[in-house]
């Protein structure tokens, strides 16, 4: 349905202008100028004719068929011409106008009068608030931007128009080239979904770009993009998330969660390479389209200049890759030709002095090194330096091997000329090494995620129908907080290994528990309105006796109804005392582009205060729960350390396996924190100690 958008046989531009000061006029014109083939159809209800076209009233009196239609009229009269558009059978309608959305209040109510227009008619709709579209294949040029970039191989969206003119003509000065170029405006019916579906497969493109402002449905975005990327890479930047995602909290994965956390874990799953500036983009961009792919970490330098490579050293350090270790034989070598007071090992220093001649020389014998996944080639011009003779030289090498190679001309008069060659040759270019390595970074990440295995996602046999109950009950009470025995309930449900528990309303009930559980015990205060017990000091552990059980229970109560005298309190839950182990909690915190966001961390009552935590969209495979515990900074500590034994690793996964089941299975689950999870040694397995629950 989007093929209008690729390379339509005819378009109309509805509001097409003889006044070379409205956008009506340069769409006419930069579709006259691109080298567009197909029919042109000025729409104007005064002139008969605009730029030596023939226009027309209305696109009703176009005697031919029209696939596209670019609208520029003011926004009161857009809806009639989409309908027209639609009794002419338009398959693809462009709405630049703005006064959409975008204003708020009619604005809203006006857009989607304009979604059940094209909704109507079975047609596709970019926009409103758009630039337009651009195709460097057709030609096409259907938007009000001044100029045509070069034909090339990246695609890019962009739901910021304004953006995406700057970069239309930064690319116009760089020379940069592209596939697609289009405008995503308000994206009330085509989003970037839609125009990575499109994109899939495209001989023309080896990589797709986006700046992105917000993503209509996360989960469907994240499936076509993980399909799409095993393909095409996909660059991202995504904007606005510092405070877009703040919201009232009350649980700790909702402190530490938000928009941000949930962007990067979403883009992390789908292989998304996101970038945090537009340069950044770009420079992934190069590499991505320009590099051969990269097929491992190791990664070596090359440099005629000792401090650079320093720099690249540090930098590839910093972007945890590995620094290869060559093979003897290829150390030997370059030990053999290199001239005195070069270094033979990485990285590697061909002095300033070196000629062209010897440069290739190293560069070719790191290539050929079988430790080496790819190299940063760094020039800074000298006295002795021939700048455009080198970067030949690296071309050469570089077309003889199947590795990537990023290089970095540092300078710019001197180093203009490299700069240059090397870009006619596409060979990625960076100012700087630092630069220059994030590129490799991102491939090498890349090349990670295509080495992971497929996300197959394990299912727990669970009670459903309890928890439904349990949820019910909750409702029943007029409540959206789950109280604790609502939580034991749905713990037991989905599996979890629970302490020995039971509710007291009063000191005597509270002994007679602790004495069928046996002592030591622990008591908590109960409270649908207490989800932080221990911040009023309503936890006591290590209870044991009966006169401390009745001491503990007056104590709770006296403590709940000081700090909360508003809180509804059930009583003392009585616990088994568990044994010590790692604290470790899991959460919930459900975003609302992406749905159910998981976290695992430390847990305890410094989790929001050392923020030591990993993040999921759910459900999650086996595999990415395992990757979860390895990015906890306190991961050594769950290992053991210091003679102590490992903890149970295997059980800390499951337990995530079953929250994300959970998660999934209940969409109206908007936070939950099991803290802590008390996780014992290696084979001893994990008890949840404490739920805390809110429904939407």
């Amino acid at each position: 349905m989007l093929e209008p958008f690729y390379c339509p046989t005819s378009v109309a531009v509805i509001g097409a202008s003889r006044d070379e000061t409205k956008l009506g006029h340069a769409v006419v014109k930069n579709l006259l100028e691109c080298g567009y083939q197909g029919r042109i159809y000025p729409i104007n209800l005064k002139d008969d004719e605009i730029l030596g076209l023939q226009a027309y009233a209305s696109v009703l009196t176009v005697p031919g068929d029209i696939e596209l239609t670019v609208v520029v009229v003011p926004d009161r009269f857009v809806a009639t011409v989409l309908e027209e558009c639609g009794q002419k059978g338009v398959r693809g309608v462009v709405v630049i106008t703005a006064g959409f959305r975008e204003v708020g209040g009619e604005g809203l109510k006006k857009e989607k009068e304009l979604v059940d227009i094209v909704r109507r008619y079975d047609m596709r709709m970019l926009g409103p608030n758009c630039l337009g579209v651009i195709d460097t294949i057709c030609p096409l040029n259907a938007s009000f931007a001044r100029g045509m970039p070069q034909q090339g191989e990246i695609a890019m969206m962009s739901q910021s128009g304004a953006l995406l003119m700057a970069i239309h003509d930064w690319a116009l000065g760089e020379g940069v080239g592209f596939s697609r170029f289009v405008s995503l405006g308000n994206k009330a019916d085509i989003d970037e979904t839609d125009l990575l579906q499109l994109w899939d497969d495209d001989p023309h493109t080896k990589v797709i770009v986006a700046y992105l402002e917000g993503i209509a449905d996360g989960p469907e975005f994240m499936k076509i993009a993980e399909h799409v990327g095993r393909e095409t890479p996909i660059i991202a930047i995504k904007a606005g998330t510092s405070d877009a995602g703040a919201r009232a909290v009350s649980s700790h994965t909702g402190t530490l969660a938000g928009s941000e956390r949930a962007y990067d874990a979403a883009f992390k799953q789908a292989g998304i390479t996101r970038a945090d500036s537009v340069e950044e983009l770009f420079q992934y961009a190069h590499a991505f389209s320009e590099a051969t792919p990269i097929k491992g970490d190791r990664i070596a330098v090359v440099s005629n200049a000792g401090g650079a490579a320093i720099m690249a050293t540090d930098a590839l350090d910093r972007a945890h890759l590995q620094l290869a270790t060559f093979q003897r034989e290829t150390i030997e070598l370059l030990q053999r030709q290199l001239p005195p007071g070069s270094n033979a090992l990485n990285p590697v220093d061909v002095r300033g002095d070196s000629d062209a001649e010897m440069y290739r020389f190293a560069l070719d014998a790191v290539l050929r090194d079988g430790n080496v996944d790819g190299v940063i080639a760094i020039l800074i011009p000298q006295a002795v330096t021939k700048v455009d003779e080198t970067a030949h030289a690296i071309i050469e090498v570089v077309r003889q091997h199947d590795k990537p190679v990023l290089s970095s001309f540092m300078g710019k008069n001197l180093a203009d000329v490299g700069v240059e060659i090397l870009r006619d040759a596409d060979i990625p270019n960076y100012s700087y090494p630092e630069p220059a390595v994030d590129a490799m970074r991102a491939m090498v990440e890349r090349w990670r995620w295509l080495e992971k295995p497929p996300r197959t996602m394990k299912r727990f046999d669970v009670d459903r129908k309890k928890v439904e109950q349990a949820f019910a009950a909750v409702r029943d009470d007029g409540r959206v907080k789950v109280g604790d025995a609502e939580a034991r309930q749905i713990m037991e449900a989905y599996g979890f290994t629970i302490p020995q528990s039971e509710l007291a309303r009063d000191p005597d009930e509270a002994v007679a528990i602790a004495e069928k559980i046996g002592y030591p015990v622990v008591m908590k205060v109960t409270s649908p309105d207490i989800l932080h017990k221990t911040d009023i000091g309503g936890v006591k552990l290590n209870i044991m006796s009966a006169s401390d059980v009745r001491d503990a229970f007056d104590l709770l109560m006296y403590r709940a109804y000081r700090y909360m005298p508003q809180a509804e309190v059930w009583g003392a839950l009585v616990q088994e005392m568990v044994p010590q182990g790692k604290e470790v909690i899991i959460g919930v915190n459900r975003d609302p582009q992406f749905g159910p966001l998981l976290l695992l961390g430390l847990g305890g009552i410094y989790v929001e205060i050392l923020k030591d935590a990993s993040f999921r969209i759910a459900p999650v495979a086996r595999w990415e729960a395992e990757e979860m515990i390895g990015e906890l900074r306190s991961a050594p500590l769950l290992h053991g350390i210091r003679g102590e034994k490992p903890s149970d690793l295997g059980a800390i996964v499951d337990c995530v396996l079953r929250v994300s089941q959970l998660a999934v299975d209940f969409p109206e689950i908007v936070e939950l924190d099991i803290n802590p999870l008390m996780v014992h040694e290696e084979g001893k397995g994990a008890v949840a100690l404490d739920m805390r629950l809110i429904l939407s």
